[in-house]
C-alpha cells in the first residue's frame, strides 16, 4: 500500500449547484458533503483532482425572490453567492473553484455550446402551449406556476418538476394550476420554443445506466431506469424570462436559455476556467474517457445528473460520462420535514455562529441520509459530539499526550517488543488505508467512517487495558511501549479520518509535528510533541432545548 495509490490519476469531483436564493441548511450540505470527502482523499493518494461547484444564478427562484424584494435578480445571487463561499470555507469544503452561473465565462462557454448543439441538429424550434397569466401579462415558467402533481398528487408541485416524487412535469398535465405572483388561474396559450433532442440518447443512456448500475447509489438507478422505461422525451431549452442567458439564435429575442441546461453545463465551464492558464493540465483531460468522474447532489437532482447531463455530453462530443453519481436521500429535522417557509430548518451560518464544523461533519456522514432517510436531532447530535468525537478520539489523543509529556519530558518513547495486544492494534490502523480507501472510491462514507472510529474505540480499550499511567510506577519500558503504539494509531487514525473530519484531525496532528498522509508510518523516538489543547467541545445538555426552540420561529426562510 502507498499513499500515491492514484498517482496522475484524473478524477473529476462535481458538486451540485445551490441555488442563490436563501441561505444554506443542514439538508444541502448532507446532499454535498461527500464531495469534500471524496476530493481530500484522492489529493492524499497522489489523484489530480478538480472539485467544482458553484452557485446557481438563474431561473425563477432568484426572479421571484428579486421581485418580491423590489431589487434586481443579481443583488440577490449576490448576497448568497458570498455567504455560500463564506459557508463553504468555514465548513473546511475544498472547493478547487467555487463560482456561479452568471459569471461572463460561463454565460460566454454555454453559448457555443448551445451553438455548437444546434448547428448538429440536438436544438429544434417547436411550438408549444403554456401556462400564460392573463392579469400578469407573461408566460409562468417553472417556479411561477404551482399545482398538483398528476403523478403523484403533490400540491405543491411546480411548472417544471415534482419535488415529491421527481416527476418532470408536462403544463398541460399540471392540476388546479395557479400563477404564484397574483394567484389567479392561468390559461394556456401556445408559444415557440427550442428544444433539446433528448429522445435521441434514450439507447445511449440506457447502456450507460447499465454499464454503471453498481457504481452509482441505488436511487439513482431506480429513478434513471423508470425515465428510461417511460421513454425520455424532448425538452426545451429556452424560457421566457427576463434572467438569465440569452438565446443566442435570431428569431429568439426576449427568450433565455433554460436554467436546467445552463446549470449541469457548469462543470465543465467550471473547469475550464479553472485551467484557462494552467501550464500542468487541460480541461479536456478532466473530461477524457480515462478520468472518474463523482456527481454529488440529492436526490431532487438525480434526472439531471442521470439523464440530462450525459445526454449533453454525448451530443456535445465529451466523452466522461458520470461514473459515480452519489445521490443522497432527504434528511429531516427533529421528525419533521425541512420546511424553508416555516422556518424549520438549521441554517448552516448560524449553526456556525455557535459551533464548530466538524461535529456536524461528523453527524451528516454517521448518520446522515446516505442511502435511505435520516433525522437530524439535537439530542442525537450532542450524544454523538460528547460520546464519540470527544470521548472516543479526543479522549484518545488526549490522554495519550498527557502520559508521554508528563512521562517521558515531551518526547516519543521507544517501543519495546511488541506483544499481541500491541501488534493487533497497529495492524488495524495498517488496514484501515486500504478497506476505507475502497468504501470512500465506492461512496461508501458512512460505512468507511464507521471502519475508522471502531478501530479509535478498540484503541482506547487496549490504552484502559494497558494502563500506562499504572504500570509507568513498576515498568518504565512497558508504559513506553504501550504509549509509542497509542501515539502511532493516533498518527495513523487520524491521517485516515482527514478527509472527514480536516480541521480536528490537522490539530491533532499538529500536536506530534505531522501532516496527514495516506500511508501507514510509525513516528521517530525522541521526537517532542506539543503541547495538546482541546480538540472537541463537550457540550452541555441545555443546548437541545435552546436549539429545538429556535426551529419553527419567524415563518420565513433566510
Amino acid at each position: 500500500m502507498t499513499k500515491l495509490k492514484n498517482l496522475n490519476k484524473k478524477i473529476l469531483i462535481g458538486g451540485a449547484w445551490p441555488y442563490a436564493n436563501g441561505s444554506l441548511h443542514l439538508g444541502h450540505i448532507a446532499g454535498l458533503l461527500a464531495g469534500d470527502v471524496i476530493a481530500r482523499y484522492y489529493r492524499l493518494t497522489g489523484a489530480d483532482v478538480v472539485f467544482v461547484s458553484g452557485s446557481d444564478s438563474h431561473g425563477t427562484p432568484i426572479s421571484v425572490k428579486a421581485m418580491n424584494e423590489g431589487v434586481k435578480p443579481s443583488e440577490i445571487v449576490e448576497k448568497y453567492h458570498n455567504e455560500f463561499k463564506e459557508t463553504f470555507k468555514t465548513l473546511g469544503f475544498s472547493y478547487d473553484l467555487y463560482t456561479l452561473t452568471m459569471d461572463d465565462y460561463h454565460k460566454e462557454k454555454v453559448t457555443e455550446f448551445f451553438i455548437k448543439l444546434h448547428k448538429k441538429g440536438f436544438l429544434y424550434p417547436k411550438k408549444v402551449k403554456m401556462a400564460f397569466c392573463p392579469e400578469c401579462n407573461r408566460f409562468l415558467p417553472d417556479r411561477y406556476l404551482i399545482g398538483t402533481c398528476h403523478n403523484c398528487g403533490y400540491t405543491g408541485a411546480r411548472g417544471d418538476q415534482c419535488d415529491e416524487c421527481g416527476t418532470l412535469i408536462d403544463v398541460e398535465k399540471l392540476q388546479n394550476k395557479k400563477c404564484t405572483i397574483c394567484q389567479a388561474e392561468p390559461e394556456i396559450r401556445e408559444t415557440e420554443h427550442l428544444f433539446f433532442a433528448l429522445s435521441k440518447f434514450q439507447k445511449e443512456l440506457e447502456r450507460l445506466v447499465q454499464v454503471n448500475e453498481s457504481r452509482w447509489r441505488k436511487n439513482a438507478v431506480g429513478l434513471a431506469k423508470r425515465y428510461l422505461t417511460e421513454g425520455v422525451i424532448d425538452r426545451a431549452v429556452t424560457r421566457d424570462l427576463d434572467w438569465g442567458i440569452d438565446v443566442p439564435l435570431e428569431g429568439f429575442a426576449g427568450k433565455k436559455i433554460y436554467v436546467w441546461f445552463e446549470a449541469v453545463l457548469g462543470y465543465i465551464t467550471a473547469t475550464m476556467k479553472l485551467l484557462q492558464d494552467n501550464p500542468q493540465f487541460t480541461w479536456e483531460e478532466f473530461w477524457s474517457k480515462e478520468a472518474i468522474s463523482y456527481y454529488v447532489h440529492g436526490k431532487d437532482n438525480i434526472p439531471f445528473h442521470t439523464i440530462i447531463l450525459p445526454a449533453l455530453l454525448m451530443g456535445l462530443d465529451i466523452h466522461s460520462l458520470p461514473a459515480y453519481i452519489i445521490s443522497s436521500e432527504y434528511l429531516t429535522i427533529e421528525g419533521k420535514k425541512i420546511s424553508t417557509s416555516r422556518n424549520w430548518a438549521i441554517w448552516v451560518n448560524d449553526y456556525l455562529s455557535r459551533y464548530d464544523p466538524d461535529p456536524l461533519r461528523y453527524f451528516l456522514i454517521i448518520n446522515g441520509p446516505e442511502t435511505r432517510d435520516s433525522d437530524f436531532s439535537w439530542s442525537e447530535f450532542l450524544e454523538r459530539n460528547n460520546g464519540e468525537l470527544l470521548g472516543a478520539y479526543g479522549n484518545l489523543v488526549n490522554r495519550t499526550l498527557t502520559q508521554v509529556r508528563k512521562n517521558f519530558g515531551g518526547r516519543i518513547p521507544e517501543a519495546g517488543v511488541h506483544d499481541q495486544e500491541d501488534a493487533a492494534i497497529l495492524e488495524r490502523c495498517k488496514s484501515l488505508y486500504d478497506s476505507t480507501g475502497e468504501l470512500i472510491e465506492k461512496g461508501e462514507l458512512k460505512e468507511a467512517l464507521k471502519e475508522v472510529f471502531e478501530v479509535i474505540r478498540a484503541t482506547n480499550k487496549y490504552i484502559d487495558t494497558k494502563a500506562p499511567w499504572s504500570t509507568i510506577k513498576t515498568d518504565r519500558d512497558l508504559a513506553a511501549t504501550t504509549l509509542k503504539v497509542c501515539l502511532d494509531a493516533i498518527i495513523n487514525l487520524s491521517s485516515v479520518c482527514y478527509p472527514f473530519l480536516p480541521h480536528i484531525t490537522e490539530k491533532a496532528l499538529g500536536f506530534l509535528n505531522e501532516t496527514p498522509e495516506w500511508e501507514y508510518r510509525e513516528l521517530t523516538p525522541g521526537g517532542l510533541i506539543n503541547e495538546p489543547a482541546l480538540l472537541v467541545k463537550r457540550l452541555d445538555k441545555s443546548i437541545i432545548a435552546e436549539e429545538v426552540g429556535r426551529l419553527g420561529k419567524g415563518g420565513t426562510s433566510q
